[in-house]
């Protein structure tokens, strides 16, 4: 296996069934991988919405909502409390769910370029710079 970069339409890439003997393969793979850079941005945008979303389902009340949860009895007053911390569970445990995923096609991507195909790490650098045009635009909509 070479140590450097190569220009070359064979390679195996991450698994042993996954081997890669011509161009229109080279070329299936590139997309593969892009595809793969483009899904982890877009995971990182995932992770970032869901985590403004749960700050903004725990915001700090308004003086006009505390007048009016002290104006309640005290056993209406821990119904809130416990949508908020299971709200809070869901999103955190969502957030989890989505940094595993992120983690696993983090390294998948990380052994793909250890192929040391010059292809492939195109196809990583461009599927990242098109995931992050494509997902960030995303985080100013909430």
């Amino acid at each position: 296996m070479a140590m450097h970069f190569i220009f070359s339409d064979e390679v195996v890439l991450l698994f042993d069934f996954w081997s890669v003997h011509t161009p229109a393969g080279m070329a299936i793979s590139v997309l593969v991988v892009l595809l793969l850079a483009v899904l982890y941005e877009s995971l990182k945008v995932g992770k970032a919405r869901l985590l403004h979303q749960a700050l903004m389902s725990l915001s700090i009340p308004t003086s006009q909502q505390l007048i009016e949860e002290t104006d309640q009895d005290s056993s209406s007053d821990s119904l809130p409390d416990s949508r908020s911390h299971l709200r809070w569970f869901l999103c955190h445990f969502g957030q989890s769910l989505l940094h595993i995923a992120q983690v696993v096609i983090g390294y998948f991507m990380m052994l793909a370029v250890m192929s040391y195909n010059t292809w492939i790490f195109f196809g990583v650098v461009l599927g990242s710079g098109v995931g992050y045009y494509l997902a960030y635009p995303l985080l100013s909509m909430t």
